[in-house]
């Protein structure tokens, strides 16, 4: 297990850099694990990591992709609910990461 060090307080990370105690998270801790993952957040990923954490607050789990993008395109419309704007944005296993900034658990069905 690893550490983040924020603010001089040490938060608990997982052996996948998720935060173990969902409490911890913050903005600045999100800025900090964006860093770790050599990420500049923007408004535009600020805006998808709030949407997570309404959508996790409405449904108490962390969305894959698929019904990431659904949510996405119902709360922010089309233009910015598509598959193309969140890769742009999370490269890689983008649910992954975007649960992993917003400080919500690993989505079940990733890897």
């Amino acid at each position: 297990m690893s550490t983040l060090s924020i603010d001089g307080r040490e938060i608990a990370l997982d052996k996948d850099g998720f935060l173990v105690e969902l409490s911890d998270w913050s903005p600045a801790t999100a800025e900090a694990l964006a860093a770790r993952e050599k990420l500049q957040l923007s408004a535009e990923h600020w805006e998808i990591l709030e949407l997570l954490r309404a959508f996790y607050a409405e449904f108490q789990l962390s969305p894959a992709t698929r019904p990431l993008i659904k949510y996405m395109a119902l709360k922010l419309g089309p233009d910015k609910g598509n598959s193309l704007h969140l890769n742009r944005l999370f490269k890689g296993t983008p649910a992954k990461l975007a649960a992993k900034l917003a400080g919500l658990p690993k989505p079940t069905n990733c890897l």
